[in-house]
This record gives structure tokens, sequence and C-alpha cells, in this order.
């Protein structure tokens, strides 16, 4: 899997395959996407690699656990999300070249503690207020 971000500067690709596909709906993740939902999906740090370009980072240091975020210093395109001690990579569906063909659908919605009334969920898709007691296979 191949992907990049609005201008093409940084481009990326996924060598192994996904632990998880989901959409997050905290409030964090609708400051990032401008509000909708956070649709990513997780792959492990050893099968994603940056193959051009370099990404700016953002971490805030406020929090005790913050997130990295990498994006695109000229056109802005948030591509993923470093997350503290665990070695995986949240890839941004939307950078995908064929997100249809990549990601395909959610597995789960999390942190719908936090949901909008303006969110869509599928119907049946598997709903968490916090996080999934244990990681989706």
């Amino acid at each position: 899997m191949n992907g990049h971000c609005y201008c093409g500067e940084v481009r990326y690709e996924i060598t192994e395959t996904p632990v998880m596909k989901a959409q997050c709906h905290c409030r964090e993740c609708q400051y990032i996407t401008g509000g909708g939902p956070n649709f990513f999906m997780a792959v492990p740090e050893d099968g994603f690699a940056i193959t051009q370009g370099t990404p700016k980072t953002f971490t805030r240091s406020d929090l005790e656990k913050p997130r990295t975020r990498q994006f695109c210093g000229t056109c802005g395109t948030h591509l993923t999300t470093l997350l503290p001690g665990r070695p995986l990579v949240i890839v941004k569906v939307g950078t995908l070249d064929d997100p249809a063909r990549d990601y395909g659908a959610s597995q789960l919605a999390i942190f719908t503690k936090d949901i909008q009334p303006f969110h869509v969920v599928a119907e049946g898709l598997p709903c968490f207020e916090d996080l999934p007691p244990q990681p989706v296979k």
C-alpha cells in the first residue's frame, strides 16, 4: 500500500497488514479532522516507511502521554500519528493512494462518548465509548 500528502511532497509505503481499521470520534480527532471522525488504520511500525520527503511533527507538551502527529510542512496534510510506547503507526485513510481497496471499511468505532450528532456510524458497527477492552484481530 502507498500514500501521500495532498501536494505529493511526502510519500509513504506500508508493507505489513494493518492490525486495526477504525474510526475515532474523540474530541482530539475532531480538532485534527475539522469536525468529523478520524478514519485510520494501525500498522506495525516495521511495516511503515516514508519513501519521499520529510514530514514535520507536532507533539503537545502539556499531556502526560502525548501523541506525535506527522504532517506535510508544505500542504499541511496530516499523515500519521505515533503513539508513545506502542510500535504502531496510525495512518490517516484519506492519504492512501487507493483508500477503497486498501482500507475498505472500519472494523469498529472508538471514543463514541464524544460522538457528535452529525457523525454517521454504519449500522451494526461495533462501538466503544473508549478503547475496546482488547486488541481487535
